[in-house]
């Protein structure tokens, strides 16, 4: 008969899987970073810089206050072992994976490069002198491109020149890499001058990658059902998920498992239970989520798992925005239970609380367990101040435990939504 599981034994799982609850003392070094992204798999990148970036705040919510310039030389440095791939959209993987991937960038350059009528085949020139030009050059941010071609801003991808075009095409069909960062901008330069040639020597069927993706996503979820298995990598094939699901379940390494609440058109959902995971007792976790950690990025996973119902509004007229800019959800103990929307003032050294909320059912410690969180996030930013405005359910409840916080009357931030890393 098929286990039975209780919605908090299936969320005290999945945040086991994530590294939840686990605070070491000290200050966590590479080792420790490191072993957090392996757990994970993948960090999810964005553009949008309010409070921190984002592939630097799931490190924050597993860890505590870490120093962001060991992240960075494990993910920047010359010969890092993480390269950027579209793989939970744009994101960092592990170098070694890049030949998991192969069926995803033969996939790309079809949609992209096939049609008689693609922007690829009508700019065919542009695209060979770019490669050209990586060949010869080396690494290259698009600026150092640009100036030797005819620079056209009529598109309408984020009015990127056709050099950044040519580029991220040839970075999705995995002719191209990421060879770094200069500041937030890309460098380019060819695969074989990023990627070890072992690996790329080594292409990865399409079965067997998708095989080894879903084994990682069920490692790294703990519990989930086929639809949370095929958005962690975004694997749109959805037959190709249930066979590896059977081949993975047939091998002993995930089982079948019922979690009360969980449906799927009126019925029990089916979901599955890798075989590492475990159920603890209790998680006493307290955290503050970026809107891409892998936790909640699945918003579906994320209402199943927590009853939370999340979007970010940062497309939304501010005058019709429900609960903030750019609100981050909020963790204590094993549940979801608000969600605060954060702004860094680094020229006054302030961090903003511009909103806040409770959602049903809160603890009663919750707004003490949150006024540690922002007081420990606002040091790991640099900001020595706190400003609570007056704008949310839980803005009294958050300043009467923040007292040497200031207030602010609520004030929508003229913060321009700069767009997320889309191909398109």
């Amino acid at each position: 008969m098929r286990p039975t599981l209780s919605a908090a034994e299936a969320r005290r799982i999945a945040l086991s899987a994530q590294g939840f609850g686990r605070l070491a003392a000290g200050a966590p070094g590479a080792r420790a970073l490191s072993a957090a992204v392996r757990r994970m798999g993948t960090l999810q990148i964005d553009s949008v810089n309010v409070f921190a970036r984002s592939h630097y705040m799931p490190l924050f919510s597993r860890l505590g206050a870490y120093d962001t310039r060991a992240l960075d030389r494990l993910l920047f440095a010359r010969r890092a072992p993480y390269v950027e791939y579209w793989a939970h959209v744009a994101s960092f993987i592990p170098a070694a994976d890049w030949a998991l991937f192969d069926f995803r960038m033969r996939d790309l350059r079809d949609k992209y490069a096939s049609a008689p009528d693609s922007w690829v085949r009508s700019h065919a020139g542009t695209v060979a002198w770019v490669r050209a030009e990586l060949a010869a050059r080396g690494p290259l941010r698009p600026a150092e491109l640009e100036g030797g071609l005819a620079r056209d801003r009529a598109g309408s991808w984020w009015e990127w020149s056709d050099v950044k075009h040519a580029l991220e095409y040839l970075w999705l069909f995995g002719d191209v890499a990421i060879a770094g960062r200069r500041g937030f901008e890309r460098r380019y330069a060819l695969a074989e001058h990023v990627i070890p040639a072992d690996v790329l020597a080594a292409p990865v069927p399409r079965d067997e990658a998708v095989r080894e993706l879903v084994r990682r996503a069920a490692r790294a979820y703990g519990v989930a059902t086929a639809g949370d298995l095929a958005d962690y990598w975004r694997i749109r094939d959805r037959r190709a998920v249930l066979d590896a699901v059977r081949d993975l379940v047939d091998a002993g390494e995930l089982g079948p498992v019922t979690v009360q609440g969980w449906t799927s058109a009126g019925r029990p959902a089916q979901a599955w239970m890798h075989r590492e995971a475990v159920v603890p007792r209790r998680v006493d976790a307290a955290a503050v989520l970026t809107p891409f950690d892998p936790l909640v990025w699945f918003r579906e996973r994320a209402e199943r798992l927590f009853g939370f119902s999340y979007r970010i509004e940062i497309y939304t007229p501010a005058p019709r925005r429900r609960y903030g800019y750019y609100s981050l959800p909020v963790l204590v103990g094993d549940d979801v239970v608000g969600r605060v929307d954060l702004k860094a003032d680094r020229s006054r050294r302030t961090l903003l609380v511009q909103s806040a909320w409770w959602e049903p059912g809160r603890p009663a410690d919750a707004p003490e367990r949150l006024a540690e969180v922002l007081e420990a996030a606002g040091r790991w930013q640099g900001l020595e101040e706190v400003s609570v405005s007056r704008w949310g359910d839980a803005v009294d409840d958050l300043a009467a435990a923040l007292p040497r916080a200031r207030r602010h009357d609520r004030a929508d931030a003229e913060t321009v939504a700069l767009a997320p890393e889309e191909p398109g």
